[in-house]
């Protein structure tokens, strides 16, 4: 092999395997007993249908996501979109039977998706650097494999790929992603790094890859990609525990112009290669039952933060006590909650949702504490850590509310995180879906004032309130966006200017409640009558003949030809009018005396449970199948997740509880095919947590949680303040799903609600169970 080996190159190799042992204790457990709560996550959970959860390894937040990619289905055929990708969303299908490779950065359970860098695979024999395909996997590098031969627990992730008789392990720490691959074959092993690749994937979709080979060990580099996020940098930093004995690259860029670099032959054991479309490949000399380790950063900053990162969080090569630490990191989270069932089966959904949970929002900035911040600019977290990937659509409605109870620091980093976002806006707008220090402008409704409004008024209030409020008021006034204009000077949104109207202005109106109540607890009243006002608006798109929640026209007329049940053409984004005339979360009282009255109100809920929703309702709709549907009531998507509760504001409460119950029992399950829909990022598990412990933030932004119905026998929450919260559970069955007594600290609940500040206080919550229902419980509600 021709050395090409540089001066700084070696002071930084040098510098990343120098005093290995005084640096092991960055991604080390902090020294305390836990529970081994791992045992019960199965990450292979929601990898079957449309769960999208990825089965690789990762930690607790983490910037890396090590995981196999199964195939290599494009975003578009022939120009048109491709309804098959959306299967991929996280890169890994259970049905399927080949694994491409394995790359570092996943979505978990969103509806669209991005990522997919810098994909690796170990080959034998002749060399491949097209992926081939599953129906043809022998084209190409690719290789089939079985699930008998593959293991997935927190932190880790192993395969057998047939094809090449190669054992594959993948571990993790927060930025750095570790491999192991077992040769059992050695005929010309290579690895080959393939820089095309990427999930949601199409021709033009690299926009530039620079590699640089350092040194016989050492690779650097980045890859910019337009994609959901437009303008998105990775940087890189490659270390082989094994010498590099040979390497070359292939540019499949079709460029007019090459400059005086074809002077050169790039294509073998040529250090430095750019292009939009790379792919490499590195040859070794290995034995027998050889193990060939990678240790594989990234950073948002530059490839020598990426090698800092390295450096601190894995300056060694000892895969086992990479994996061990991964594994204990979860446990750490895992143990926040230790709870108490006689059904495996619901420790399985229990901690794997948990699990899922706190995957993300994800750790975006180098151990130095820089980031790359939306205006492009490097900046430094000097109060906070960084965070990215904010699903705000979904995770608003339980995940940050759980995040105040069992990760109250993480989820006042994430709103300073939402702060830093909006001060380098240049729409001094809060994020709405954003990633990789982009705004994809995804899904509706300006969410991130829900979750900085709910800390506020839970007192998590580690951050600029004055700035976050200001940061809120400025979102919502932002006249251009996505209709706000005319729900300013209307009271709507009018479909004919600006479709889904009716869905936003469901959700703007509780996003300005949820101002409001930021507004009461921080004394700013006249922000707080301003949006006290506007959070009403729900009201002026209910259409009271039809009794739903209907599209309005810019001449305040309703639109015609209107179908409740349809979610094409009505004014609902991933949704119907049944499932979004509930929406009205922050005032279910008002609501109900507007539709009715309490009798008509559960007559209504009734029948949203048991009616028949035909397959033309939903058959051209992705994120709504016939597994997320419990009669023409949506689980399997988010804006549904309070209606159970909503029979708390009636004279029959005791119908949450049944269906809480009924939720829980027939939309979570254990095995691949175990999610009914998209996880979202952890809103479907945070869900299934509080609804497991008996209690629910119908309208985060209040303090208060609506009861329902647990699944658990016995939960101790362990806070983060020092206290415990217990959840008893007495007569606790499959059978017994109606609550006779709810009691607090030992005395009875007149209402079916526990507040934040009960939580956290510590103390218990006490359910007393029965096969019957309990008629006078709650009357006085």
């Amino acid at each position: 092999m021709k050395k090409y080996i540089f001066k700084t190159a070696i002071a930084l190799i040098t510098l990343v395997f120098f005093d290995c042992k005084n640096n092991r204790t960055k991604e080390t457990l902090p020294n305390k007993e836990l529970k081994d709560f791992a045992q019960y996550v199965d990450p292979m959970i929601g990898t079957a249908k449309m769960g999208h959860t990825y089965p690789g390894a990762t930690v607790p937040f983490g910037s890396v996501q090590l995981s196999p990619d199964t195939d290599t289905i494009p975003y578009a055929v022939n120009g048109r979109y491709n309804p098959e990708v959306y299967k991929y969303c996280a890169g890994y299908q259970y049905e399927d039977s080949t694994i491409v490779g394995f790359s570092h950065t996943h979505f978990s359970g969103t509806g669209h998706s991005d990522l997919g860098d810098f994909l690796i695979m170990p080959t034998t024999g002749d060399l491949k650097l097209n992926p081939g395909t599953e129906q043809d996997p022998d084209s190409g590098y690719r290789s089939k494999f079985s699930h008998a031969d593959e293991s997935a627990s927190p932190g880790y992730y192993s395969v057998v790929l047939k094809d090449y008789g190669i054992k594959a392990e993948m571990t993790a720490t927060t930025r750095v992603g570790m491999h192991q691959y077992t040769f059992q074959e050695t005929d010309n092993p290579h690895v080959v790094f393939d820089l095309m690749h990427g999930i949601y994937n199409y021709d033009e979709k690299n926009v530039w890859t620079f590699v640089r080979v350092e040194n016989d060990t050492l690779v650097t580099g980045y890859r910019q990609t337009h994609g959901w996020a437009r303008t998105r940098t990775v940087y890189f930093a490659m270390s082989f525990s094994k010498p590099i004995t040979n390497y070359g690259s292939a540019n499949y860029d079709k460029k007019t112009y090459h400059g005086f670099w074809r002077r050169f032959d790039q294509a073998d054991n040529f250090p430095e290669i750019a292009g939009e479309k790379i792919k490499m490949y590195f040859d070794f000399d290995l034995n027998k039952d050889q193990k060939l380790n990678i240790k594989f950063a990234i950073s948002p900053v530059s490839s020598a933060g990426a090698l800092q990162n390295m450096k601190e969080e894995i300056p060694h090569w000892d895969f086992e006590e990479v994996k061990n630490n991964a594994r204990s990191r979860w446990n750490t989270e895992l143990n926040k909650i230790a709870i108490t069932s006689e059904d495996d089966e619901e420790k399985i959904n229990f901690y794997t949702a948990m699990y899922h949970a706190f995957l993300g929002p994800t750790v975006y900035m180098d151990t130095d504490n820089k980031y790359r911040g939306l205006d492009m600019n490097i900046h430094p977290a000097e109060d906070f850590t960084n965070y990215t990937s904010f699903s705000l659509w979904d995770t608003y409605r339980a995940l940050h509310p759980l995040f105040n109870i069992l990760q109250p620091e993480r989820n006042a980093n994430m709103i300073k995180s939402m702060i830093a976002h909006q001060k380098q806006s240049v729409h001094h707008m809060l994020p709405i879906w954003s990633h990789y220090a982009n705004e994809n402008w995804c899904m509706i409704g300006y969410h991130s004032v829900s979750v900085i409004a709910d800390a506020i008024v839970k007192g998590n209030v580690d951050f600029d309130t004055e700035a976050a409020l200001n940061a809120c008021v400025q979102t919502a006034r932002t006249r251009y966006f996505d209709g706000i204009g005319y729900y300013m000077d209307m009271g709507y949104v009018p479909e004919d200017k600006d479709g889904s109207s009716v869905s936003k202005t469901l959700e703007y109106a509780y996003d300005d409640w949820a101002i409001a109540q930021a507004a009461k607890k921080l004394g700013k009243n006249a922000i707080y009558e301003e949006f006290i006002r506007r959070s009403e608006n729900y009201k002026n798109v209910y259409d009271a003949k039809s009794g739903f929640m209907r599209p309005r026209l810019s001449d305040g007329s309703f639109k015609p030809d209107f179908d409740a049940l349809n979610t094409h053409g009505q004014g609902f984004i991933e949704g119907n009018s049944w499932n979004y005339s509930l929406y009205v979360p922050h005032d279910p009282a008002s609501m109900i005396a507007m539709m009715g009255g309490k009798e008509q109100f559960t007559m209504r809920l009734d029948s949203l449970f048991t009616m028949e929703l035909p397959d033309k309702y939903f058959e051209n709709t992705e994120d709504i199948t016939r597994e997320g549907l419990i009669g023409n009531y949506v689980h399997g998507n988010e804006p549904s997740h309070h209606v159970a509760y909503l029979y708390n504001w009636t004279d029959t409460p005791w119908k949450t509880q049944d269906k809480i119950r009924m939720i829980l029992d027939s939309k979570y399950k254990t095995g691949a095919d175990g999610l009914s829909g998209n996880d979202d990022f952890g809103q479907m598990s945070a869900w299934y947590i509080f609804s497991s412990l008996g209690f629910y933030p119908v309208a985060p932004g209040s303090v208060d949680y609506s009861l329902g119905s647990p699944a658990i026998s016995n939960a101790v929450i362990n806070l983060d303040n020092g206290n415990s919260f217990e959840v008893v559970v007495k007569n606790q069955s499959p059978q017994n799903v109606y609550v006779q007594k709810v009691e607090l600290n030992g005395k009875p609940l007149a209402r079916p609600l526990i507040t934040h500040g009960a939580i956290m206080s510590g103390g218990n919550l006490t359910f007393h169970m029965s096969n019957r229902p309990n008629f006078e419980l709650y009357q006085n509600n």
